[in-house]
């Protein structure tokens, strides 16, 4: 994506004297910035859009425009070669499935390892409480964080019920980790399913090999569900082959390492 924005050159000749002056600069820099941003003050786009022009290009999200205007949002969220984190106060998914698999994972030299097993979760069916997403990022030594958001605020303890707010259809999580903080409700759910058996929305998940490991439907296509009582997964990939209805979409950049939205 390119964004256009104002006010670049004091973040410019900032980063200039980083590169000059070296570590002991760019740690008295950032925390000048730390303290700024946490003193209450808005202070125009230091922290807005002119931030964003200097994230690496790592995150990418397809199929933004007038889609995302209207809050129906099409798209592939992905960090080359790292993971990042994904939260939200509850999901309720329809035609569940989930496999172990091998994915090829970018390494920072350009090369790609397949000897990270994960799992690969889709629901042909999703309706998510609230969505934020963590990308954390270092600038000549300084680190940032990219925060997205969606829908309710996701707080940091889930509620012991939710409403979901955001809607998405095919959609694909593959991740290392993936856990709930409350109860879990699976109906029609075949556990140690073979995984070349498992199918979401039709189709096989990708990466499956027979006698793999699955979570698969029992009674036929989309017939296993599931509620999970907040969500966080550490993700390489998010895939929303489907349409997402993400209300209040934000895309911001703090200072600092960034645990919660």
């Amino acid at each position: 994506m390119t964004h256009s924005f104002s006010g670049t050159r004091r973040i410019g000749t900032s980063l200039a004297r980083m590169r000059t002056t070296g570590t002991r600069a760019a740690a008295g820099w950032n925390a000048r910035m730390l303290a700024e941003a946490t003193d209450g003050t808005r202070r125009g786009t230091r922290w807005g859009r002119g931030a964003l022009a200097f994230v690496p290009s790592a995150l990418v999200v397809g199929a933004l425009g007038t889609a995302l205007a209207q809050g129906a949002l099409a798209a592939n969220f992905s960090v080359a070669g790292q993971p990042f984190t994904l939260t939200s106060n509850g999901v309720e998914g329809s035609g569940f499935g989930a496999i172990v698999n091998t994915p090829a994972v970018g390494r920072p030299d350009g090369t790609t390892t397949t000897n990270t097993a994960m799992a690969r979760v889709g629901f042909a069916s999703a309706g998510l409480a609230g969505l934020c997403g963590i990308v954390h990022q270092s600038i000549v030594g300084v680190p940032y964080s990219l925060l997205l958001t969606g829908g309710q605020k996701v707080t940091a303890t889930p509620p012991a019920a939710f409403t979901t707010d955001i809607d998405a259809s095919n959609l694909y999580i593959q991740a290392t980790e993936l856990q709930s903080y409350g109860p879990t409700t699976l109906q029609n759910a075949v556990l140690g399913q073979s995984a070349d058996q498992v199918t979401v929305a039709g189709k096989p998940l990708t990466g499956a090999l027979p006698g793999g490991f699955g979570l698969g439907s029992a009674g036929g296509e989309g017939g296993s569900s599931i509620t999970l009582h907040g969500l966080n997964a550490t993700a390489y990939d998010a895939e929303m082959a489907g349409a997402l209805v993400l209300p209040d979409l934000k895309i911001r950049v703090v200072p600092g390492t960034a645990t919660t939205c």
